[in-house]
C-alpha cells in the first residue's frame, strides 16, 4: 500500500493557490484567475451583477497594499525572468545587486516568485535589508520565495503594477520576458509623460538588451515616435556599483531639487509678508 502524502504523489506537487487569505488546493483550484474574469468580454452578462462586487475586491487591493508598504523605506523594484536558474549570469547579478541596494539604504520590491526575482529578495536578505515581495494570482502558481521578509498576494495585474512604482525610487530591470517588458515599458511610459519624476530606469545585461536598445534608437526613434532624449530615460550597464550609483545620484538630485523649490517658496512667502507689513505702515 502507498502510504506516500498526496502533495508528494505526482501531479499533486505544487497545486497550491493563494487568494488573499483564502488558500486553495487541488479540486478547489479554479481553472481560471481573478484578472481573465474581470478582462474577458464573454462573460458580459455577468458584469450587472458581478462586476460591483468586484470593483470593492479591487479596491481591497489597494487599500491592503497602501496600507502595508506605507511605512517602507526608500525602494527599489527589481525585475527579471522568473525561468532564470542559478547558475545563469543574471541570477548572480540579481543576488549582487540586492545585496548593493541593501547596503545602501533600499529597500528590494520583486514579484516574489523564483529565478531573478528570488535571487534579487535572498541578496537584499543577506546583506540584512528588507526583502519585499508582490506576488500575482496566475494559472500555474509561483508562490512566495523563501527570502520574502514583507510578502502580499494581489489578484489583479494594475494593483499589484501600481505598488511596484507607488513605492519604489527607481527600477532595476534584468533579462526577463514578456511580464519584465510589460513593466520595462509602463515605466518609460510613466517618465515619458511626466506621471513620476527622477524616476531611474536601469538595464541590466547589455548583451541581452542591446538588440532592443539598437531597434529603439535606429527604427522608433529615428521615425520619429519617440525623442532622442527619450533613450536617455534607460541607463544600459552590467555593473552593480555603477547602477546602484546611478539611483544614489538620482536620488540626491531630486532631494537637492525639493530643497530649492522649498526653499524658494519659504523665500516668496516671506517677502510677501514683508511687503504687506510694509504697505501696512504706509497706510
Amino acid at each position: 500500500m502507498n502510504h506516500k502524502h498526496a502533495a508528494e504523489q505526482p501531479g499533486v506537487v505544487g497545486r497550491e493557490r493563494h487568494r488573499g487569505a483564502v488558500t486553495l488546493r487541488r479540486s478547489a483550484i479554479p481553472t481560471s484567475t481573478a484578472d481573465q474574469r474581470l478582462l474577458d468580454s464573454r462573460g458580459r452578462e455577468d458584469w450587472k451583477t458581478k462586476d460591483a462586487w468586484r470593483a470593492l475586491r479591487i479596491l481591497s487591493e489597494f487599500v491592503e497594499g497602501f496600507d502595508t508598504l506605507a511605512d517602507l523605506p526608500p525602494a527599489v523594484s527589481v525585475f527579471g525572468s522568473a525561468r532564470s536558474k542559478p547558475e545563469s549570469p543574471e541570477w548572480r547579478m540579481a543576488e549582487e545587486l540586492g545585496g548593493a541596494l541593501a547596503r545602501a539604504g533600499y529597500a528590494v520590491i520583486t514579484g516574489g516568485g523564483p529565478g531573478v526575482m528570488e535571487a534579487a529578495n535572498r541578496g537584499a536578505t543577506e546583506a540584512g535589508g528588507l526583502s519585499v515581495g508582490l506576488g500575482i494570482e496566475l494559472p500555474f502558481e509561483q508562490g512566495i520565495n523563501e527570502w520574502v521578509d514583507l510578502a502580499i498576494d494581489f489578484r489583479y495585474f494594475f494593483a499589484r503594477k501600481t505598488m511596484f512604482v507607488k513605492y519604489a525610487q527607481a527600477f532595476v530591470v534584468l533579462p526577463g520576458g514578456f511580464g519584465t517588458m510589460d513593466e520595462l515599458f509602463e515605466a518609460l511610459t510613466l517618465v515619458q509623460t511626466g506621471k513620476v519624476t527622477r524616476f531611474p530606469v536601469v538595464l541590466m545585461g547589455t548583451d541581452y538588451w542591446r538588440g532592443l536598445l539598437d531597434w529603439l534608437r535606429d527604427t522608433m526613434a529615428a521615425d520619429g515616435k519617440i525623442g532622442p532624449a527619450d533613450l536617455d530615460l534607460i541607463c544600459l550597464t552590467d555593473d552593480v556599483a555603477a547602477a546602484v550609483r546611478h539611483i544614489v545620484d538620482a536620488d540626491a538630485a531630486l532631494t537637492a531639487e525639493q530643497e530649492a523649490l522649498h526653499e524658494t517658496a519659504e523665500a516668496q512667502t516671506e517677502a510677501a509678508r514683508r511687503g504687506a507689513a510694509d504697505a501696512g505702515r504706509r497706510f
